[in-house]
């Protein structure tokens, strides 16, 4: 190897290490973020089995879609 290929690795190897850098606390956010929501989900579960309910799979919270539709519906008339 010669000195440009030297110098050229070090220099991919330093861009990829500032790229883990970077991306590591995203991912481990995500990561964290995944365990909490499993560990919330079976906790919801073990609760409403004791309570002696039926899971339902449908929430009765409207969904961030259908906020945001009636959101964008309400504007729409204001504006009209």
């Amino acid at each position: 190897m010669n000195t440009n290929q030297i110098e050229g690795m070090i220099g991919m190897v330093t861009v990829l290490g500032i790229l883990v850098l970077l991306a590591l606390p995203s991912l481990i956010g995500v990561v964290r973020d995944r365990r909490v929501d499993r560990q919330l989900r079976e906790a919801q579960e073990e609760r409403a089995g004791e309570e002696g309910q039926k899971s339902s799979s449908r929430s009765t919270v409207p969904s961030t879609a259908t906020w945001y539709a009636e959101g964008r519906r309400s504007k729409k008339l204001v504006s009209s």
